[in-house]
């Protein structure tokens, strides 16, 4: 897949008390963007609640760039950045582009894979989430480990 990017424009709901987008908001549209190229993969939600396992974030950051405000129109572009050979671990990065093409912000995440009745990391890693993250876009320097 060379691009995976979705367009939205800011609800009220999603404003804070300075009239900007709040900060949360940010995240929820990375999570929200993750789950859908991994649903576009072939990785559901029900194939994970079936083999008990799912995605976890070991950190989380965004650094904001440009102001968000109510009914601007953002495109956010999902890459994965870093991944070791088995795709156990990952680094994830989401760039928030207002309609003039500016980043606004950029999200970069870093997981790994949880066996959800264990409540462990996963070991091994499947297929199916191997051949998920395989299917992403690359970052630029995109680093295999």
């Amino acid at each position: 897949m060379d691009k995976f990017s979705k367009t939205i424009s800011i609800r009220w709901a999603d404003i804070d008390a300075n009239f900007h987008l709040r900060h949360s908001a940010y995240y929820d549209f990375g999570a929200q963007q993750r789950m859908e190229i991994l649903e576009q993969t072939g990785l559901t939600m029900q194939v994970m609640q079936a083999q008990s396992l799912g995605p976890i974030l070991l950190r989380e950051e965004c650094v904001f760039k440009k102001e968000i405000r109510l009914s601007d129109i953002i495109t956010i572009n999902i890459k994965i950045a870093k991944m070791k050979a088995d795709a156990s671990r990952w680094t994830i990065q989401h760039q928030l582009l207002s309609e003039e093409n500016k980043c606004c912000a950029l999200i970069t995440v870093d997981g790994a894979w949880i066996d959800t009745k264990k409540r462990k990391l996963l070991s091994p890693i499947p297929t199916i989430i191997i051949n998920a993250l395989n299917a992403f876009p690359k970052a630029e320097g995109f680093m295999l480990s």
